[in-house]
């Protein structure tokens, strides 16, 4: 693709994570997925090389980059394995960047560097068993009482946690009897009256960490607050939005490790004497991916380029995350015809892309909801014409 997007510093990072992706991850990808653990080995691995708090200030421990370099790692890394990208890449654009953004210093000193280290993992709890796409719908309610702010609802469908050290989740606040709106708190490991699902049984992200989360009389000094009472909405909707660009850059691996997959078998497959890929029915597959594979580079590059440069970027954002989510499910799909029956069989990969893709099209918001952001964007643009 077009590079301009990438700095020196960029272009190392780019070959740093794509040689751990092709040396450590691939390896091991098949194995997780099959059996649906965990990767906690290669996380640590990551921490060591300080990928788990890419945007992250270094005073706070993180390697001090942008949006741009964490896209890049994301990317590369599902290029060998989604679970592994979405591991890492949920636990720094949810984990990490909700205290980050909006934490008192207190509290980005005594969380992020546990996180950036690789100490502790970081979730965001936001979705709830009717309060997915209607994220304002949320029900989860706590109460102040004196000091205290004490908790009960549920959340569900959280990634990392499981293994998270630390959960930041949205509620309804409460204080005298009045409701001051949605709210955003702070929850470590093992506070009494919280309680973690058992890990969901997932039709992809089979090695990624997926389960819901209660709230049970669950009490919580006023110093895990984050952010202002009552503004957790609008703190979630910019933690979303620089989320979408993370999972646009998670669709483009996906994308692109079943696009290397199908070119390779193409490349290689012989019928009435000759290699499939010069079938124009073969070739045309492959040169459409590959065509649109670059145009959702650029968007989500360029999205991630725009938020470095301090732009408002939901309409981008939401356009990267729409165009590479749906490619990664057409093209897997491809991928999988390109194999024929060898496609559906799992020695030869495709399957897998194709069962990671399709959640692409749903979390950090469905297709549906980024046509709405987008399409409000655009009638608000009409107004001004």
């Amino acid at each position: 693709m077009d590079l301009r997007y990438f700095s020196e510093e960029h272009r190392l990072l780019h070959d740093m994570v794509a040689e751990f992706s092709r040396n450590e991850v691939e390896p091991v990808a098949e194995e997780q997925d099959r059996e649906g653990r965990f990767p906690k080995e290669l996380v640590q691995k990551m921490a060591a090389l300080g990928l788990l708090g890419i945007p992250i200030d270094s005073k706070y421990g993180g390697a001090g980059m942008d949006t741009v370099a964490f896209a890049i790692a994301v990317h590369q890394l599902a290029i060998a394995d989604a679970s592994t990208a979405i591991t890492m890449g949920a636990h720094t654009s949810l984990g990490c960047m909700p205290i980050y953004l909006f934490g008192t210093e207190e509290q980005k000193q005594k969380y992020l560097p546990a996180l950036t280290s690789g100490e502790q993992l970081g979730a965001f709890a936001l979705t709830e068993p009717g309060a997915g796409s209607d994220a304002g719908g949320t029900q989860t309610r706590a109460e102040k009482r004196h000091d205290k702010y004490v908790v009960n609802g549920q959340k569900a469908f959280i990634t990392n946690a499981g293994y998270a050290g630390v959960i930041s989740f949205t509620a309804r606040l409460f204080e005298n009897g009045e409701e001051v709106g949605i709210t955003t708190f702070i929850a470590e490991a093992g506070t009494p009256g919280l309680r973690l699902g058992e890990p969901e049984k997932k039709m992809g992200w089979r090695a990624s960490d997926t389960r819901a989360v209660y709230f049970e009389d669950m009490e919580l000094p006023a110093k895990q607050l984050l952010g202002e009472p009552g503004k957790g909405f609008t703190q979630f909707l910019k933690v979303l939005s620089g989320g979408r660009i993370s999972l646009g850059a998670l669709a483009l691996g996906t994308t692109e490790g079943a696009f290397r997959r199908a070119l390779k078998y193409a490349h290689e497959r012989e019928a009435f004497g000759k290699k499939i890929g010069e079938f124009q029915g073969i070739g045309f597959k492959l040169a459409d991916i590959a065509t649109e594979l670059e145009a959702a580079k650029h968007l989500v590059y360029h999205a991630a380029w725009l938020k470095d440069q301090g732009h408002n970027v939901d309409r981008e954002a939401a356009m990267a995350k729409l165009f590479a989510s749906e490619l990664a499910m057409r093209a897997t799909t491809e991928a999988i015809q390109i194999h024929g029956g060898y496609g559906y069989i799992r020695e030869y990969q495709v399957e897998r892309f194709f069962r990671d893709a399709k959640v692409l099209e749903i979390g950090e918001g469905t297709s549906e909801i980024q046509r709405i952001v987008i399409a409000r964007q655009l009638m608000e643009e009409a107004g001004r014409l």
